[in-house]
């Protein structure tokens, strides 16, 4: 509390105006990824519990891949931002450029190696599962990993703008994104009755719309960072190693945290479809629970990247506290008003007795722990991220997950016959280990020391 009292509001990097400026807009796109990946598993369960289960399968896999590519784009963004907070322009426009080629030979290849590793991903990853729950998945996963170039390019492009302080845009080309993406589901699947097609294919075409539209923005030179001659690309192998100093890291993070999940739904799926229905279900509405957070901790990013460029190590703590709190209040509120909606969001999914009264079990408790514990265990280590202080803070959640989370799954789910339930009491384990963790970390002020530009 000293520090605060000591800094000069007038020289802060951020008023509440811009800050403002910042969050609600991620706020909006981030409310409406999940009313869209909500509205896409309402209109599937019209098709009935095995296309839910086949397509909910695929997508976590397409989550580990998306999370990848976030990853990178949040190592880029942080490199450009710290760059920014220095004013030195050419500089960020140079990390850009670098971050938006490098990211799409990545994605390339990774969809490649999906598509040559269909089989095992359907038969061995997933493990014993209905046929019918593979056939939806089959038909979801051929249509949706073309969509794979695409979406990365839109993370990168995404990230970029908030570093900038322009979180408006992203949303904006987000709007048009969802908006194909719901027209198209509601149209193919109940106009031309598609079926699983009905959500994939809406889902490519949005996801090309805004790949599009956000990379043609940022080649227009009048921003503060833009895509330098997108067209004469040469590889910056030094600037490319700064933004993966951040990027694999944080990118290992995100994509173990992923690959644990998707090993636990091998687990899930032991259970019977009732148990892949009811996660999947409280899947979708988690992701609405945590969505403020979720929210915030890329403002946390963009904020605290272009402190640490400036060298202003007492604003950054100022501004993680300040988006800390901020993040507890907002936390607080989405989950009162998602338990008082609960009836209906598990009616509108139009589940079975026992599923819905697993899917109501799993949701009361998701929410008591997002509220106490997900901010500090999920919204901390994204100063440190941006502070450059990436490795530790993959150590710290590799750890974490592989010890407690998977681990204890087995236990709790399948030798202490919690079943499903077991698989999320394990997650929060695992978060609160994770949260005592971060704070050590963040206390210890080694953050501070690291230079990553």
């Amino acid at each position: 509390m000293e520090r605060e009292q000591r800094i000069d509001k007038k020289r802060l990097l951020f008023d509440n105006k811009a800050l403002a400026a910042l969050i609600l807009p991620l706020i909006v796109e981030q409310l409406l990824a999940v009313l869209v990946g909500m509205a896409d598993s309402i209109m599937v369960a019209s098709v009935g519990e095995t296309a839910v289960s086949g397509v909910s399968l695929v997508d976590n896999i397409m989550v580990l891949f998306i999370n990848l590519f976030a990853a990178l784009a949040t190592g880029g963004a942080v490199i450009a931002g710290q760059y920014l907070g220095q004013r030195n322009e050419k500089q960020s426009c140079r990390a850009a450029t670098q971050l938006v080629w490098f990211i799409t030979f990545m994605a390339v290849i990774i969809m490649a190696l999906i598509y040559c590793a269909k089989w095992f991903i359907l038969h061995v990853v997933f493990g014993q599962i209905d046929g019918e729950v593979m056939r939806h998945a089959n038909t979801y996963l051929m249509i949706v990993t073309a969509s794979i170039p695409f979406i990365a390019l839109y993370n990168a492009g995404a990230a970029i703008f908030r570093v900038m302080g322009n979180s408006r845009i992203s949303m904006q080309v987000a709007i048009i994104m969802n908006v194909i993406n719901v027209c198209g589901n509601a149209f193919l699947i109940f106009g031309l009755h598609r079926g699983t097609e009905g959500v994939a294919i809406p889902t490519l075409v949005s996801r090309i719309t805004a790949a599009v539209l956000i990379i043609a923005l940022l080649c227009r030179q009048h921003w503060q960072i833009h895509i330098d001659k997108p067209f004469h690309y040469r590889p910056d192998w030094t600037m490319i190693k700064r933004i993966l100093g951040i990027g694999i890291p944080n990118g290992m993070e995100n994509a173990m945290f992923q690959l644990g999940k998707i090993i636990v739904l091998s687990l899930v799926s032991t259970f019977g479809t009732y148990a892949i229905a009811a996660n999947a279900v409280c899947n979708a509405v988690a992701n609405f629970q945590i969505l403020p957070g979720m929210a915030i901790n890329l403002a946390i990013t963009a904020v605290i990247a272009r402190c640490i460029g400036a060298g202003e190590y007492v604003q950054a703590e100022y501004f993680t506290k300040k988006l800390l709190r901020l993040v507890y209040i907002c936390m607080w509120g989405i989950n009162i008003v998602i338990l008082m909606l609960a009836p209906f969001i598990l009616w509108a999914y139009n589940l079975s007795d026992v599923t819905a009264q697993t899917a109501r079990t799993i949701l009361y408790f998701h929410a008591a722990s997002a509220c106490v514990i997900w901010p500090v265990a999920f919204s901390l280590p994204s100063t440190l991220r941006a502070a450059g202080d990436a490795k530790v803070t993959m150590i710290i959640s590799l750890a974490s997950m592989w010890i407690f989370r998977i681990i204890f799954s087995y236990v709790l789910g399948r030798y202490f016959g919690f079943g499903v339930l077991g698989v999320w009491i394990a997650m929060v384990i695992d978060w609160c280990v994770r949260a005592l963790c971060m704070v050590l970390r963040y206390r210890s002020g080694k953050w501070k020391l690291i230079h990553s530009i």
